[in-house]
C-alpha cells in the first residue's frame, strides 16, 4: 500500500477529533463521532490519544491491519489494556468483567476508523466538487456477502444534496464496505441510457431501537445498524448533537 495516495481530507478529519473516553460504544453516538475519538472501555486519555496517533500514522503511511496491529498491540499489552478485566461502569457503578484489547477488537478499531475517515474525506470532496459532479451513485463494496437492503440500494443515483444521503451515506453498519461514486451530469445521462439506475430515493422503513445506556428510543432506517445512520464528515450535525446532549444532561 506504499504507493496509495492518502486523501488529505481523511487525515485531517481523524487528526481533528478530540479524545473522549466512553465505557460503552453507545456512550458516544452517531454524529458525535465526527468530532470525538473514542474506543469503548479505553478510559485513560493518554492511551486514547496514543491509539488515535497510531491510526493517524496507519492512514498516512497506508499501513495494512497487520502492520497496525504489530505496532500497537505490544504498547496496549504493556499499558495493561489487554484481555478480560474487571471494571466499574461509570454510569451504573456496577463491577463488570469486560473485554479490553484483543486481536478482534484491534481489527474493529482499525477498520471502523479507516472507513469512516475515508468516508468523511470523500464527503468533503463531494461538497467541493458538487457544481461539476452533482450526483452520487450507491455501489456495493468487495464484501463476500452483502446485506439484502444494501443490495437493493445498488444503482441508486441521487443529487448529492438529497436528504437520503444524510442517513444512507456509507458505511452503513459494522463491517459495511459499500461506497458512493460522484459523477457529472453527462455521466449520469449515460448511465440512465444503459439502464439499471434508480433515480428516486426508496421509501424508508424504520425500526424502533432503544439505547439502553440512555433509555432513548430511536427510529433507525431498515438496513442500517443502530448508530450508523449519520454521515461521516458532517461536522455541523456533530456540533448540533453535542449541544443537544449538553442541554439534555443539564436538565
Amino acid at each position: 500500500m506504499a504507493d496509495e495516495i492518502i486523501p488529505k481530507e481523511a487525515l485531517a478529519y481523524l487528526k481533528a477529533k478530540a479524545v473522549k473516553p466512553g465505557f460503552d460504544h453507545r456512550d458516544i453516538w452517531r454524529q458525535e463521532h465526527n468530532a470525538a475519538f473514542t474506543v469503548a472501555k479505553m478510559l485513560e486519555l493518554d492511551i486514547l490519544a496514543d491509539v488515535q496517533e497510531a491510526l493517524t500514522v496507519a492512514l498516512e503511511e497506508g499501513q495494512t491491519f497487520q502492520q497496525f496491529a504489530e505496532s500497537l498491540k505490544p504498547y496496549l499489552v504493556k499499558r495493561g489494556w489487554w484481555g478480560e478485566q474487571l471494571m466499574e461502569d461509570p454510569l451504573t457503578k456496577e463491577q463488570k468483567t469486560v473485554q479490553l484489547g484483543s486481536d478482534a477488537r484491534l481489527k474493529t478499531i482499525y477498520r471502523t476508523n479507516m472507513r469512516t475517515a475515508r468516508a468523511a474525506g470523500q464527503w468533503e470532496r463531494i461538497e467541493r466538487n458538487q457544481a461539476t459532479h452533482p450526483f452520487l451513485v450507491y455501489e456495493l463494496g468487495p464484501s463476500r456477502e452483502h446485506r439484502l437492503q444494501h443490495m437493493s440500494w445498488r444503482g441508486i443515483m441521487l443529487p448529492a444534496d438529497d436528504p437520503w444521503w444524510e442517513t444512507h451515506f456509507p458505511p452503513n453498519g459494522w463491517g459495511c464496505k459499500c461506497r458512493v461514486r460522484q459523477i457529472s451530469r453527462r455521466e449520469a445521462e449515460r448511465l440512465l441510457k444503459q439502464g439499471g439506475i434508480i433515480i428516486k430515493a426508496p421509501p424508508m422503513k424504520f425500526k424502533e431501537w432503544t439505547n439502553k445506556r440512555t433509555g432513548e428510543v430511536e427510529r433507525v432506517p431498515d438496513g442500517i445498524d443502530p448508530g450508523w445512520n449519520y454521515r461521516p464528515g458532517d461536522r455541523q450535525k456533530a456540533l448540533d448533537a453535542q449541544l443537544a446532549k449538553k442541554s439534555s444532561d443539564a436538565l
